[in-house]
């Protein structure tokens, strides 16, 4: 509903709670999570931000609102839906990428702060952690949102709202 340009890049909770005291089932979470992060960081070096998007938004799709695991026939589907080619699906057990995961993940932290989640976003050269929503806005509503959020970037003296999920 307005004109707004976005840039995805990649950060990843398993970055963001390495060497932290966090539950078991958590800790396996994230870690099942390298392989997708890992074909991200793949995707963006060799095809760009763009692309990420896309990736990012079929991937997401597919795990949170249809209950997919992360696993090769996913990978492959994915690249598929957004013209890549599937032998990038390798880059889901590619180790050697989780460097320039981390050091992605280190961009975007250090422009908001070590005591944050993901997403992260930046607005008007403000970088806060969230918003996080349980739904997707859509028209007006997302206009809203969006708006919301660019007026607490605007005042210099923000930094923190939250409340308990329901």
């Amino acid at each position: 509903v307005g004109d707004v340009e976005t840039t995805f890049h990649v950060m990843r909770l398993s970055a963001l709670n390495e060497g932290k005291d966090v539950p078991q089932d958590y800790k396996d979470m994230i870690e099942r999570g390298w392989g997708p992060v890992r074909l991200a960081i793949k995707i963006e070096q060799e095809h760009g931000s763009a692309k990420l998007r896309e990736y990012y938004t079929a991937i997401g799709t597919k795990r949170h609102n249809e209950q997919r695991e992360f696993e090769p026939e996913l990978y492959d589907e994915v690249l598929t839906e957004i013209g890549l080619p599937t032998e990038l699906a390798a880059a889901a057990d590619d180790t050697s990428l989780d460097e320039a995961v981390r050091a992605s993940h280190q961009v975007g932290i250090d422009k908001v702060g070590e005591d944050v989640g993901t997403p992260v976003i930046e607005v008007a050269g403000v970088a806060f952690f969230g918003p996080v929503l349980q739904s997707i806005p859509r028209g007006e509503t997302a206009g809203t949102v969006f708006d919301g959020a660019r007026a607490l970037a605007s005042f210099p003296d923000f930094f923190e709202l939250k409340r308990t999920r329901k």
